[in-house]
């Protein structure tokens, strides 16, 4: 399958982060984590769903285990919607990467992911995803906080 241009865009933008990644197209939609758990044959929990919060006046990016929610209440977040999501990454929801959006948001990334070595990542559009180690996903991201965000 061809690598749409979207998501394109995103493996540029995730090399210039100095992940070396390769975005793939499936045939199978990635819309949500136990649909792209099963196009790639991986844990639901390798999953990271990329939510977008509101905090406030503030957008905030949380990268969440396939397995596991956001408790918003405890944290003070409320979910954006479609058009909040598109102006604050430049995708839309169901192939929002974790890294690479329209510009920088402050992120939350659940401490849970850590008990994978790879995780999955929506690459752009709800047929695209790319691997990349945990560590390394960690490392592109300097300035997010590690949370427990369930």
């Amino acid at each position: 399958m061809e690598l749409h241009p979207t998501a394109t865009r995103v493996q540029d933008r995730l090399r210039e982060r100095g992940l070396d990644v390769e975005v793939k197209a499936l045939a199978d939609s990635t819309r949500t984590a136990a649909d792209a758990a099963a196009a790639i044959g991986c844990e639901v929990g390798q999953i990271v769903k990329s939510l977008v919060f509101e905090r406030g006046d503030d957008v905030v990016m949380c990268l969440c285990a396939g397995d596991r929610r956001v408790d918003t209440e405890r944290l003070g977040l409320e979910r954006a919607d479609a058009e909040r999501v598109r102006a604050a990454t430049g995708f839309a929801i169901g192939g929002i990467p974790p890294l690479g959006h329209d510009r920088e948001l402050p992120t939350l990334v659940d401490v849970s992911l850590q008990r994978f070595e790879t995780v999955w990542c929506a690459g752009g559009t709800p047929h695209a995803v790319f691997s990349v180690r945990t560590e390394d996903l960690l490392r592109a991201l300097p300035d997010a906080e590690l949370a427990e965000l369930g």
